[in-house]
Parts: structure tokens; C-alpha cells; sequence
């Protein structure tokens, strides 16, 4: 955390545009009167110098708040859908919640601050955990600019030397998932990954790559986005199911993905784990994974264990405490019908 920048001022705002401090809080407030040319002049000296022109949660941020956000960066409007239903998050929003409010902190839900229709309220907290950090996350950008502390749940894969995350050992999961598949008789394995660029796929796609070359094995890859769900898992079963040389061996990103996989290989007979076995990096779609017939070998990445991990971790960085970052995130492989013979 030590070397960012010391966050602007309305004071530096008002000297760059020429105008008064006051003249740039009526700016941004809409009260007084300010004109059409005075206000342009004092956006774009804010702009300049990188100053948030949310007065709300500078001025609640004055003094601490008591409060954490959790973005969630799957979360999106038109995306909520989606993670209804996904263990994973709301296992960890759960979670962290609980653990906020035991060091004395609530915690908020917030979409994106960054988003141009984000509720000014959206940055009236003391802290944020970000989860899947995207490449070259804006939030991380935003909030390493205003010296705001945060922690990504993974890394922005775009900052690889960047202490500020928590490391979920995603290279590892994958290594021990494809190990499983190789034990109970895969030999040609694929990889069913997801597209959104973050560090669970980029760290797999390498994990996976890395895996099959040491194996001499040709990389068997398909990539379907997280928001096709089954349907996309099942397209992308039948493509690979379709070749003329197919998989004896499926590892997918998500459980949705897994499960449109078994789809497809039911639906041409293939046996699953007889013909081929299927195995999941993540159990946070349980009702894919756990209820399919037969049952998807999947990883427990515990998300309640992890949720807690990251709330002290912020909290500590939020009162001035700077202990070491934990190390890689713990998780189980959960065998099940799929890859058991």
C-alpha cells in the first residue's frame, strides 16, 4: 500500500479550474447557482486530476463510516439472473457479512462505482473486497488513485506483482482436478473454459495448457462464455463429442458447464464415467453439480472460509494494520459419480 498517490482535493480541483472551493462544491452539488462554463471548467479540472466529484461519500468518508462494499464482479444488470442460484457468492456474501459485522463493520452490496449509473452512495465505504477482479479492473485503478483500500478476491491479472489480492491458487486447483481425471482412466483430456478475462480463466487455460504438454497430449480446448450456462456447456460437449478422436476426459470451469457436457454425452449415449468422465473446477452451481445423474466431481472452493480470510484482511488495511496477505485459498476436491468407475 505504501507509494500511492495522495488523492485530490476540492482544494486542487478549485486552483486548477480557477474558481473557489465553494464554486466547485455548487458544481457538483447543484445548489447555488454555478455557470454552464464556470461547471464544464471545474469537471474538467476534476477529470485532470483524477478527483471523484461524489461529495456524498467524501464527505461520509471524512470520518469512518463503519462500512465495507462487496463488489461482485459477475454482478451486472442485466447478469443478475445468472448468479441466482450460484452457491458460491451467495455463500460468500453470506459469509463475509457476518464477519464484517464481528470487527464492527456492516457490509454493503454495491454495484461498480465506476459505472457511469452507479448510486452516489456506492463509494460511502470505508473499504472494498472485489471479487474476480477483471483485467485492468477500472475499480482497482479508481480506488488505488484515491488511496481507498481494497482487496481482490483473485488478482486483476493485469497487476501480477500487486499485493493487494488474495491468491486463489486456481493453477494448483486446476493441476490436482486434471490428476483426478488421468487416475480414474482419462487419457485424451479437454478443457471446457470460461471467456471473462479474469484470473479463475487465464490461470486455468495455463494450468490446463501446461498440464496436457507435459503429457505430450494435444491441447483439447473449447471456450464458452459463463452467462450461456447449460445450454453453452452443452454446445460445447457436442463439439468436442463430435470429433473424430474424442475426449475420454472433460475438466470445466463451471458447473453449468459441466452439466450441458453430460447433457450432450447422454444424449449420445456416451456412459459417464464408463466412456467418459467429467470433472468441475468449482461446486458453486449446485444444483448442477450435485444433482445431475450421475453426480459432477467437483472442487469446494470455501467460499465461507475464504469470505472471512478477506473481510480481516480488509478491515486490518482499513485500520491502518498491515499484516502479511494469507497464502493460496484452501479448497477440496469433492469426488462424486462422474469420475468415480
Amino acid at each position: 500500500m505504501a507509494g500511492k498517490r495522495t488523492r485530490a482535493t476540492i482544494k486542487d480541483v478549485a486552483r486548477r479550474a480557477g474558481v473557489s472551493p465553494t464554486t466547485v462544491s455548487h458544481a457538483f452539488s447543484g445548489n447555488g447557482t454555478v455557470a454552464a462554463e464556470t461547471a464544464e471548467r471545474v469537471r474538467e479540472a476534476a477529470r485532470e486530476l483524477g478527483y471523484r466529484p461524489d461529495t456524498v461519500a467524501r464527505g461520509l468518508r471524512s470520518s469512518r463510516l463503519g462500512v465495507l462494499g462487496l463488489v461482485v464482479r459477475p454482478l451486472d444488470p442485466s447478469d443478475t439472473a445468472f448468479l441466482e442460484g450460484v452457491d458460491y457468492f451467495l455463500r460468500f456474501a453470506g459469509s463475509a457479512a457476518l464477519a464484517a459485522v464481528e470487527r464492527g463493520y456492516g457490509l454493503m452490496l454495491v454495484p461498480d462505482p465506476t459505472r457511469a449509473d452507479a448510486p452516489a452512495v456506492g463509494l460511502a465505504c470505508d473499504g472494498f473486497l472485489i471479487t474476480e477482479p477483471v483485467e485492468n479492473d477500472p475499480l482497482i485503478t479508481m480506488l488505488d488513485c484515491e488511496c481507498v483500500p481494497f482487496l481482490g478476491v483473485g488478482r486483476d491479472p493485469a497487476r501480477p506483482a500487486s499485493p493487494d489480492y488474495l491468491d486463489l491458487g486456481t493453477a494448483r486447483i486446476v493441476a490436482d482436478v486434471l490428476d483426478h481425471l488421468a487416475a480414474s482412466g482419462g487419457t485424451r483430456v479437454a478443457a471446457v473454459l470460461g471467456t471473462d478475462r479474469n484470473e479463475w480463466n487465464l490461470d486455468a487455460e495455463t494450468a490446463y495448457l501446461d498440464w496436457v504438454r507435459a503429457r505430450g497430449q494435444q491441447p483439447l480446448a473449447v471456450r464458452r462464455a459463463e452467462v450461456a450456462g447449460e445450454a453453452g456447456g452443452r454446445e460445447a460437449g457436442e463439439e468436442l463429442f463430435d470429433l473424430a478422436s474424442p475426449p475420454d476426459a472433460v475438466y470445466c470451469q463451471t458447473g453449468r458447464h459441466a452439466a450441458g457436457v453430460l447433457a450432450a454425452a447422454r444424449a449420445r449415449g456416451i456412459e459417464v464415467p464408463g466412456d467418459v468422465r467429467i470433472a468441475c473446477g468449482s461446486d458453486s452451481d449446485s444444483e448442477h453439480t450435485r444433482s445431475c445423474v450421475p453426480p459432477i466431481t467437483a472442487v469446494d472452493l470455501r467460499p465461507v472460509h475464504l469470505a472471512r480470510t478477506a473481510v480481516a484482511v480488509l478491515a486490518d488495511r482499513v485500520e491502518g494494520i498491515e499484516p502479511p496477505v494469507p497464502g493460496p485459498a484452501e479448497y477440496e476436491l469433492v469426488v462424486r459419480g462422474s469420475t468415480r468407475g
